[in-house]
């Protein structure tokens, strides 16, 4: 695995952290590359329950790399052989969360808006950037922040390419907690080895299915789903175990994710 991307594992979640510090870990290809594979080894290990993406130094992920950009408004090809794009986690069956330790913007926020869960850092800063370099709202951002922070506010994010500090990211909804930055990514791991320790893998990976899934389906629709998805549930080990454990008052001992899910 390339070094722009560190990775490590312990006690059921993955640490994945960008590293390219000085630059504030902008993405570029090998960095993309890296980072996906990253999560697919993730995904692939079922120790693993929860994933945290952090970035090392000053940045999460500073947006496209300038030379990347300088390069394609030159003429350069932009052709890749690469086809996962920053919203990825979205697809994959285990959560994702994201530890924005700082500067977090255009792609880069993209990439953390797709994660399930955002924890920040007190005074990280946001923007989408994109308007300011005469883009449009890049990689689905348009469809995804909407549904994070509403409409208005989505449409000032995005017009203005605005900096928005941690504190109101999360009174918009973009950010789940602010943290101080000296205890974040120790936050976010916690959070992520409670998931690890207490629930099922399979119920989180049927989660996100739904959650992400229902977004496009009128309600009769998605609680005809759910009811269905319910009775499966039911028949599942994970529900005895999950029941058992809570009345033997212990951590619950859930096995991978199934093949249903």
């Amino acid at each position: 695995m390339s070094d722009t991307v560190l990775y490590e594992a312990a006690e059921g979640v993955a640490l994945i952290t960008l590293n390219r510090p000085t630059r504030l870990n902008a993405w570029n290809a090998e960095l993309g590359t890296a980072y996906f594979d990253a999560l697919d080894r993730a995904v692939a290990d079922d120790a693993v329950k929860a994933i945290v993406v952090t970035g090392a130094g000053k940045g999460w992920c500073a947006g496209a790399d300038m030379d990347l950009l300088q390069g394609i408004g030159s003429g350069a090809s932009t052709s890749t052989v690469e086809t996962r794009t920053a919203t990825y986690p979205m697809e994959l069956a285990k959560p994702v969360i994201a530890a924005v330790n700082g500067a977090c913007a255009g792609l880069g926020l993209v990439a953390a808006a797709a994660c399930d869960i955002r924890f920040a850092a007190a005074g990280a800063k946001f923007t989408t950037a994109f308007s300011r370099r005469g883009l449009i709202a890049e990689y689905g951002s348009a469809w995804i922040l909407p549904r994070l922070v509403g409409q208005a506010n989505a449409m000032d994010l995005l017009l203005s390419g605005r900096v928005v500090l941690a504190e109101e990211a999360m009174e918009l909804g973009l950010v789940n907690k602010v943290v101080a930055p000296e205890d974040l990514v120790e936050h976010s791991i916690g959070y992520a080895k409670d998931l690890a320790t207490k629930v099922s893998p399979t119920s989180m990976a049927i989660m996100k299915q739904q959650v992400y899934g229902y977004l496009e389906q009128d309600f009769a629709s998605a609680l005809d789903d759910s009811v269905a998805r319910m009775k499966r549930s039911l028949r599942r080990p994970d529900f005895k175990e999950g029941v058992a454990s809570y009345l033997e008052k212990r951590n619950p001992a859930f096995g991978p994710i199934l093949d249903d899910a």
